[in-house]
C-alpha cells in the first residue's frame, strides 16, 4: 500500500473553515453562559430581597414585643395602602404610640432600602371575634423578575410572618 502525498491545492482553505465553525460554536456557548449568569444574578438578588424582608419583619415583631402594650392596643396596625405615620419629635417621656410611630417609620425606611416601592401590613390575628396576642406582618415588594406591585391582589413578592407578642 502506497501513501499518497498531501495535495496542498485540494486542502487549501479547509483549516480556515474549521476555525470559523469552531468560533461560531464557541460564541454560541459563551452567549448561553452569559444568559445563564444574568439569570443567576437576577434570582440571587431576589433571594437577597426575600432574606432582607424576613429580617426586617422579624425586627418589627421584636419592636412590637418591646412595646407590647402599644402593640396590643393596635398602635402598630397598618395596611398596605396606609401612608407612613408622621412622628413628632419624641426624645423624652415618649408614650407607646410615639414609639410605635417611630418604629413604623424605621420599618418603612428599611423596606425602602430593599425595594423603593415596598409596602407593609401589620394586623392582629383574630378568630371568632377574639383577638389573640399574635401579630401578622406582611411585607410586599416588586422584584426584578418582572412582577408588578399590587399587594392587595397578591401580585409582587409577599412575605408573611406571624408571631406571638
Amino acid at each position: 500500500m502506497q501513501l499518497r502525498a498531501f495535495d496542498r491545492r485540494r486542502g487549501r482553505g479547509f483549516t480556515l473553515l474549521e476555525v470559523l465553525v469552531a468560533l461560531i460554536v464557541l460564541s454560541i456557548g459563551l452567549l448561553g453562559l452569559s444568559g445563564l449568569q444574568t439569570l443567576g444574578l437576577r434570582n440571587n438578588y431576589s433571594a437577597f430581597q426575600r432574606t432582607q424582608a424576613a429580617l426586617i419583619a422579624g425586627d418589627i415583631i421584636d419592636r412590637m414585643r418591646a412595646n407590647r402594650d402599644a402593640a396590643v392596643a393596635g398602635e402598630y396596625d397598618t395596611d398596605f395602602g396606609d401612608a407612613a405615620p408622621g412622628a413628632g419629635a419624641c426624645f423624652n417621656n415618649c408614650n407607646g404610640g410615639n414609639v410605635a410611630d417611630l418604629d413604623l417609620i424605621d420599618f418603612r425606611a428599611a423596606l425602602s432600602r430593599i425595594s423603593g416601592d415596598g409596602k407593609i401590613d401589620v394586623q392582629p390575628v383574630a378568630a371568632g371575634g377574639i383577638t389573640f396576642n399574635v401579630a401578622e406582618v406582611s411585607v410586599c415588594w416588586a422584584d426584578d423578575r418582572g412582577t408588578d406591585l399590587d399587594c392587595a391582589n397578591d401580585a409582587g413578592q409577599i412575605l408573611v410572618t406571624r408571631s406571638q407578642l
